[in-house]
C-alpha cells in the first residue's frame, strides 16, 4: 500500500480527546474522597469505553500497572474497533497521572494519552514507543529555546553546569531558575543543590508528566524538570515536549541492587542499556505523534474540572509533532445529557 496522502492521525485525534475527557470527568467523581484505586478505575474504565468506538487498531506499549497493582490499561492490550480500515496506532497511556493527588483533592492531576503511527500503513507501529523496563528513570526537561543552539543539558554534567546552560538560554540569573522536583526523600541532594544556588525549588508530591512538559509551555513558570520518576510517565512526557520541541534525556534508574539484577539478567539488558541516555527523538519515534491531556485539577499544563451551572467544564490539549500545532479545548458538557460509555458495563452511563 502506498503512503496515505493525508495525515492518518487526523482522522481519530478529536476521538483521542474524549479518551481523555470521559477518563478526566469520571475520575472527577472521586476527587477528594480518598480512594486512588475507585478513582483509577473509573478513569480506566471511561477510557476503555471510548477507545471501543475509534476506528482504530490500537496496540498499548506503554501502560498501567507496571509500578503497582492497580487497575489500568496495560502493555500490549489492544484498543479500537481493529476494522480493516483502521488507522494503526501504538499507544501510551495513563488515565491518571496522579492519582493520589486525585483521590487527596489536590492539584496536578491530568489525563494523558500519546499516539504514534507509522508513515506507511501495513508498517508495524509498536516500536514507535519503546518499553523500558526499569521501574525509574532519572530524568531531565528543559523548553525549546534551551534546546536550541550550541551548548545542550547531559545527564552526565553536574546539576550546576546544566543549571548555568539553562540560565544562559534563557537569559536569565541562576538565582532566578524555577525547578520542579518531585518531593521525595532521593531527591534531598538534588533540592540541596538547586537552593544553594539560589533556585526556585517547585516541589511536587506526584504528576510528574505535567511537570516535565511545563518547561515547554510557554507562560507555565516554569524553567527546568529534574529528578527520578516512572519510567511510563518518562515516554508519555517525552512525546509531548517533542511536539513542542523541548527535550527530555532519560536514563534508567534500578532502585536497587536486586532490581538492578534482575535488569541485567531476567530482562536481558546490559551495562549498556542501564547506562543509556535517551532522548525525546527516541522515546517517540518519527513525526506522526499525537500527545493528548485532560486536566483533572488545576496544573501548569491544564485547568482542572469545573462547574459552570449546568454544565461541567474540561479543558484539553492536543498536539501534533508533525508541524508542532497546539490546540486547547475547552468543553462545556451539559450534565443532563452527556453520558460515558464505561467498558465494563458497555452502555452509555450518565454523568
Amino acid at each position: 500500500m502506498t503512503a496515505p496522502r493525508h495525515d492518518p492521525e487526523r482522522k481519530i485525534d478529536l476521538d483521542l480527546v474524549r479518551c481523555t475527557e470521559n477518563a478526566a470527568l469520571a475520575a472527577w467523581k472521586w476527587f477528594g474522597k480518598g480512594d486512588k484505586n475507585r478513582a483509577d478505575f473509573a478513569a480506566t474504565d471511561a477510557m476503555r469505553g471510548m477507545f471501543s468506538l475509534i476506528d482504530c487498531k490500537g496496540l498499548v506499549r506503554i501502560g498501567e500497572g507496571r509500578k503497582d497493582d492497580a487497575p489500568g490499561i496495560f502493555t500490549d492490550e489492544k484498543v479500537g474497533t481493529w476494522e480493516e480500515d483502521a488507522v494503526p496506532i501504538a499507544i501510551a497511556v495513563d488515565p491518571i497521572d496522579g492519582t493520589t493527588l486525585t483521590a487527596r483533592g489536590l492539584p496536578g492531576a491530568i489525563s494523558v494519552l500519546a499516539a504514534a503511527s507509522c508513515d506507511n500503513s501495513d508498517d508495524d507501529p509498536r516500536d514507535l514507543f519503546p518499553t523500558i523496563p526499569s521501574h525509574y528513570m532519572e530524568k531531565i526537561a528543559v523548553g525549546p529555546r534551551v534546546n536550541e543552539g550550541p551548548g545542550r543539558i547531559r545527564l552526565e554534567a553536574t546539576l550546576e553546569e546544566n543549571l548555568d546552560i539553562v540560565a544562559l538560554k534563557l537569559n536569565k540569573r541562576v538565582e532566578d531558575l524555577v525547578v520542579v522536583v518531585l518531593d521525595r526523600p532521593r531527591h534531598e541532594g538534588i533540592i540541596s543543590t538547586l537552593r544553594r544556588c539560589g533556585c526556585g525549588v517547585r516541589l511536587i508530591s506526584d504528576g510528574d508528566v505535567a511537570a516535565a512538559i511545563a518547561p515547554s509551555l510557554p507562560r507555565s513558570g516554569v524553567d527546568l524538570y529534574v529528578g527520578i520518576g516512572g519510567s511510563p510517565e518518562a515516554v508519555l512526557a517525552s512525546a509531548a515536549i517533542k511536539c513542542l520541541g523541548g527535550q527530555q534525556l532519560s536514563r534508567m534508574w534500578p532502585k536497587n541492587e536486586e532490581e538492578k539484577r534482575y535488569l541485567l539478567e531476567k530482562e536481558g539488558c546490559t551495562q549498556a542499556d542501564l547506562d543509556r541516555v535517551w532522548t525525546v527523538e527516541e522515546m517517540a519515534l518519527g513525526d506522526r505523534v499525537i500527545f493528548v491531556a485532560t486536566g483533572i485539577s488545576d496544573s501548569p499544563m491544564l485547568n482542572g474540572i469545573r462547574y459552570d451551572g449546568r454544565h461541567c467544564v474540561t479543558e484539553s490539549i492536543l498536539i501534533r509533532a508533525r508541524n508542532r500545532t497546539v490546540r486547547r479545548i475547552e468543553t462545556h458538557h451539559d450534565i443532563s445529557r452527556k453520558t460515558i460509555r464505561f467498558a465494563s458495563s458497555g452502555a452509555e452511563t450518565r454523568l
